[in-house]
């Protein structure tokens, strides 16, 4: 069947936060100096705070620290939730200023053969900022973030909002993802096929056939389309 849209995941299958398997931040936060919380117990609770945060259940980042403090009987110290914010904004830029020219041949690829492109990411407002500035985001017919969907991968609800949105059938559509979160199994449910993008983030394991680079891909949309018209 030929595909009319393909959906990529964001963060490890479009860019990557992580250059020769190290984090390009430093994120070296002392949530004890600023908030009054030994670092473990912040991660703590940030993580419980995982599916609300991508599904948009707060308004923006200050309220999930606003939270976590409350929670544990603290201060609220606005300086300190500000600066945390800048420095998190300045983190999830960097990852949009070292895109891999593989990444674009694809996507440059995939629309000269009139295809469709989707976005669907897991993502919160901050985490995002930079996107529309990206010379990604051009190549995009539209974009899907979790926190402005109020629903995330793997659920079913946010694949088929993204099919819709772009007019196209699930079973005529593409996943291209790195795994994470159970959205290539998601995808899968939901009808589509599905890609695992296997060359940013190696150690996510699936059933499905893993691409080792964006150019290997390329080359099997390539085989599945034929010769162009």
């Amino acid at each position: 069947m030929t595909i009319e849209a393909v959906f990529f995941d964001l963060f490890e299958t479009l860019v990557t936060e992580f250059a020769d398997g190290r984090r390009r931040s430093n994120r070296n936060y002392d949530y004890a100096k600023l908030l009054g919380l030994p670092n473990e117990a912040f991660k703590s609770e940030w993580g419980k705070r995982q599916a609300r945060r991508m599904n948009g259940e707060f308004a923006a980042f200050e309220d999930v620290i606003r939270d976590i403090v409350a929670c544990r009987g603290l201060p609220v110290n606005e300086t300190a939730i500000q600066e945390l914010k800048r420095a998190r904004i300045e983190e999830k830029r960097l990852p949009f200023r070292h895109i891999r020219p593989e990444i674009v041949e694809l996507l440059a690829f995939l629309r000269g053969r009139g295809i469709k492109l989707g976005l669907i990411s897991n993502c919160t407002e901050e985490e995002v900022a930079d996107w529309r500035e990206s010379e990604l985001s051009a190549y995009f017919d539209d974009c899907l973030f979790s926190y402005e969907a109020k629903c995330s991968k793997p659920d079913a609800a946010i694949y088929r909002l993204a099919c819709d949105r772009l007019g196209a059938r699930p079973e005529a559509c593409a996943f291209v993802g790195d795994g994470g979160s159970g959205e290539l199994e998601g995808a899968s449910r939901c009808g589509m096929r599905v890609y695992h993008a296997h060359w940013f983030n190696t150690y996510i394991r699936s059933e499905f056939a893993k691409w080792a680079s964006p150019r290997e891909l390329m080359r099997e949309f390539m085989r599945e389309a034929g010769p162009e018209a």
